[in-house]
Parts: structure tokens; C-alpha cells; sequence
């Protein structure tokens, strides 16, 4: 399967804009940057033909949950790399019928955000993901870093920290022109599945696609408590059924061994995320961006790296020259 189709899927949420406050150039054509997502992240790919990447319901399927407006999550990694096969997603906190042996653990936070609008007018919603000492791993590298997918408005950034220097900061490279944070909505886009549904006593309502890849298929899912509950930050809100956890297949090279991932969502509140913290992100915005290239042949026309590089780590993260 293509990579760029790869990362559209498995990365559901993505990240900064580029003009709030003054803009600032991006060095490159973003051109080939815009992943189809299923109509999560962007319209790329979606028409009349395939009904606008809008899932069909049966009559009898639960009514579709939806985000609030704005909410703050923490959440629990688990990497599973043993006996996903005969243990699939969606997971308990922590999986159950898996061992620690099958699977590490790392740790997370959500910042979403509908209602933000950037300067430039260029989409609407702002989302952040903070992946602690283990980066997202779904990219053919060593994960073994922290790193942010942060989406302002249509425009997608990639920040990657350095562990051993926590106050320096991040380098930055621009990821895509047109990957907005998922809508409220964004569950429309994806097939119910009854299946998954059943997954911890039946408590969940679980939506995925899987695309047929060899021997393993490559999933892509969202699970949904399936009864509603308060909220623990907006206690005046109402009920409402909370995520329980994202999962997906990530890279299952080597490096970073990651067939399976899971996001299970902890301490999940309709919390507004505070509007200072968009305008940091923008203000460490260089000068000049550089286009990511996190896949071995993402920028054909940067200077080439062997295996044995893109595995390495840290420095597996090049950017595009032209």
C-alpha cells in the first residue's frame, strides 16, 4: 500500500498553521504533501462518486457519537507488538488477555479545540497531540523521542523535541498544507463495526476501516463508550458518550515494531484548551519551514538516506530542499 495513503490513515489528528501574527514562508512546493484520510482530515479523494467518504448506516446501527466543541485528554500507549492477531483492538486499560511482554507502554496528551480560527483565515480547529518519549510509531525509525502533530486551521506541523535538552527548542518541519483536526462529526467517515463493538462486554461503539495489505490487514479505528456519562471538568454539561480509545496499525519494521497501537483515553473532559498556547506554538515558527520527510522516499528530491539511517533515531528526520 502506498505510505502516503499509510500516514493519512494512521495519523489522525496533525498538526500548526503558519500565519497568525505575520506570515511565514515555507521553503518549498507543498505539492504531493495532501494525504487522502477519508475524509477526516481533508476532502482529498472524496467526491459524489464515493459519497463524499460519508459511511453507509444500517437501521439498526447506535446513532453516531461526536467530539464536544473543545476537550483535553490524557491518554495510555500501548505498542503492541506479540499476539495482536489473536488479541485485535479495541483495548481494555490495560489490554486485556495481553501481557506486559506483548506490548510498552508510553503516555500522551490531547488538546482539541473547534472553535479556534487562525488569523489567515485558512480552515477552522486546533488540535495538539504530545507524544512523551515515544514518538508516534508509524514511521519506518526509531520512535525513541518526543515529538507534537499540531493542526491550526488547514495547515499540519511535526515537532520534534530533544529529551536530553528539555528547554531547547523543538525542530520543526511542515508536514501538509491541507490536514485540518478532525471535525465534531468526523465519525460519519467511518463504518460501524459490530465486531469491535462487542470488545469489553459490549460496552463500546467501535468504527474502522481495514485496507486489505498482505498478510495483514492495515486497520484504522475509533471506539466510543457506548453508555453516556457526565462530564468531569464541565459538570453542568450533558452526558455524553466519551472516546475510549484510537487505534491503528503502525510501522511493524524493526524499528519501531509497532503492528498495532493503541490511544486509550484518560481523564477525557470538555476542558477548553487556554488560546495562549496556539500563539506559542507559532511564535517558535522559524523563519523558513522545510517539508517533512519522515518516509524513506516522502522527498524524492532531498538528499537520499540509506536503511541503516532511517533507522538510527533522531536524525531519521530529513527535510526537503527543492
Amino acid at each position: 500500500m502506498n505510505k502516503r495513503v499509510i500516514v493519512s490513515l494512521l495519523a489522525c489528528f496533525l498538526v500548526v498553521t503558519v500565519c497568525l501574527g505575520g506570515c511565514k514562508a515555507v521553503a518549498n512546493n507543498p505539492k504531493g504533501h495532501i494525504y487522502f484520510s477519508q475524509g477526516v482530515h481533508n476532502t482529498e479523494g472524496c467526491g459524489q462518486s464515493n459519497d463524499n467518504c460519508i459511511a453507509t448506516r444500517n437501521l439498526d446501527d447506535p446513532s453516531d457519537p461526536e467530539y464536544p466543541q473543545w476537550w483535553i485528554s490524557d491518554w495510555t500507549m500501548y505498542r503492541v507488538f506479540q499476539h495482536y492477531k489473536e488479541v485485535p483492538p479495541p483495548y481494555d486499560l490495560p489490554p486485556k488477555d495481553l501481557t506486559p511482554d506483548d506490548y510498552e507502554v508510553s503516555y500522551g496528551t490531547t488538546y482539541y479545540d473547534s472553535t479556534y480560527i487562525p488569523e489567515d483565515g485558512d480552515g477552522e480547529g486546533a488540535m495538539l497531540e504530545h507524544y512523551e518519549k515515544r514518538c508516534l510509531p508509524i514511521f519506518p525509525q526509531n520512535n525513541h523521542y518526543t515529538c507534537s502533530f499540531v493542526s491550526l486551521g488547514n495547515k499540519a506541523y511535526f515537532l520534534r523535541y530533544d529529551d536530553q535538552n528539555p528547554n531547547q527548542k523543538p525542530n520543526i518541519c511542515f508536514f501538509s498544507p491541507y490536514n485540518h483536526p478532525p471535525r465534531t462529526d468526523f465519525i460519519k467517515h467511518l463504518p460501524y463495526n459490530t465486531e469491535e463493538s462487542t470488545h469489553l462486554n459490549n460496552s463500546l461503539q467501535a468504527y474502522s476501516i481495514r485496507v486489505p495489505n498482505g498478510d495483514q490487514d492495515i486497520l484504522f479505528g475509533y471506539a466510543f463508550n457506548k453508555n453516556s456519562t457526565g462530564d468531569s471538568f464541565n459538570k453542568s454539561a450533558k452526558p455524553y458518550r466519551h472516546p475510549q480509545s484510537f487505534y491503528f496499525s503502525g510501522d511493524p519494521n524493526p524499528e519501531p515494531n509497532a503492528p498495532i497501537v493503541s490511544q486509550n483515553y484518560t481523564n477525557f473532559r470538555m476542558e477548553q484548551p487556554e488560546p495562549l498556547m496556539w500563539k506559542e506554538i507559532v511564535e517558535i515558527l522559524p523563519p523558513k519551514l522545510e517539508s517533512c520527510c519522515l518516509f524513506a522516499n516522502d522527498c524524492p528530491n532531498s538528499v537520499s538516506k540509506s536503511k541503516d539511517q532511517l533507522s538510527s533515531g533522531l536524525d531519521a528526520l530529513t527535510y526537503s530542499k527543492n
